[in-house]
């Protein structure tokens, strides 16, 4: 299956796609590149930047295939990064078909769930496309693009449960400024990096109200106590969650300038409605998508998880930010 060139292939064009094809570009001579927007295909095609993420990032155009058509771009790679928002993963992936897919390595980028499936990636590509698991990944943090863009040190997880695709995955990742590991735990980092959106939410929540470090900083080790139960309960092997991929992705979720998802949260505690704060930040806070899905799973799981219960609260059931805040204090230690 591993080779020792192989072609590769991003699907999607935001902020994490340039970052990964910043990284990527260190290590490929050709990059095969699946963009919707003609007008985003059309910039990167022609002097290698995107006009609406990471705009001051500058590829190399000239190792650069852009295309709009998926199958194409599918067709032509053996190992495949997917970097779409997990909301709009189902329906960019409709209608390939598991032939269409075939033979190929697919790796996550999407740190989301698909809403459609309550269903993290590697269980979507596994069932839709018939992939092994063997054959599936994802790529976690603790990393932002942004700081990727900057050449800031950075960096990031490669998990497959076949050791040597995450080891040649990992190679083609790595640069001067970005630092690869390696990890065998593909639905315990995929699920923790799906969660700590969740609790990236409850923090710019809590923020935006106007709590303090100290209350941050017990919000967060609850926050992994959680990410421990949850995933040792859906999936019982052994794991260090206070290792980068868990631990440290959740806390550059909580607290970074460039989080997204503590952008939106920040905004629900200063008393704006889920919609008005969704169309000001005009990009996916994938944790909103997140909490609903996770508080389906855990229907069959009944792990206890009163963070997650907070924010699906606030959320999804209208109850005042301050209220649940401050019955959710009374349950952290």
């Amino acid at each position: 299956m591993l080779k020792t060139k192989p072609k590769v292939a991003i699907i999607g064009a935001g902020s994490w796609a340039m970052a990964i094809a910043k990284m990527l570009l260190y290590n490929v001579d050709e990059l095969h590149w699946w963009i919707r927007s003609k007008d985003v295909a059309d910039s990167i095609q022609k002097d290698g930047r995107n006009p609406r993420y990471l705009s001051s990032v500058h590829l190399d155009s000239s190792k650069i295939k852009v295309s709009n058509n998926l199958k194409e771009v599918l067709e032509a790679a053996d190992i495949i990064f997917v970097a779409v928002p997990s909301a709009f993963i189902n329906a960019t992936f409709e209608g390939v078909g598991a032939r269409g897919m075939e033979n190929k390595i697919i790796f996550s980028c999407v740190k989301g769930i698909i809403p459609e499936y309550h269903a993290i990636p590697a269980r979507y590509f596994h069932k839709e496309f018939e992939t092994p698991y063997e054959q599936i990944g994802i790529v976690c943090g603790p990393c932002h693009a942004e700081e990727v863009a900057l050449e800031k040190l950075s960096y990031i997880t490669v998990a497959c449960s076949d050791e040597g695709i995450a080891q040649q995955t990992a190679g083609l990742l790595a640069t001067p400024f970005v630092k690869t590991n390696i990890s065998d735990d593909l639905f315990g980092t995929e699920l923790s990096a799906v969660m700590k959106n969740v609790y990236a939410l409850a923090a710019g929540i809590c923020h935006g109200l106007r709590y303090g470090d100290n209350f941050q900083a017990v919000l967060m080790a609850n926050a992994i106590r959680e990410i421990e139960r949850f995933v040792d309960a859906v999936n019982k092997v052994h794991r260090d969650v206070k290792s980068s991929a868990y631990l440290g992705d959740l806390l550059v979720t909580a607290y970074s300038q460039f989080s997204r998802n503590r952008t939106f949260g920040g905004m629900i505690g200063q008393g704006y409605s889920v919609k008005s704060a969704q169309v000001e930040l005009n990009m996916v806070a994938e944790g909103y998508y997140a909490v609903k899905s996770i508080m389906e799973i855990n229907k069959k799981f009944m792990v206890d998880i009163p963070i997650v219960e907070a924010v699906y609260n606030v959320l999804y059931e209208k109850i005042s930010p301050a209220v649940e805040i401050r019955l959710l204090a009374d349950k952290l230690s």
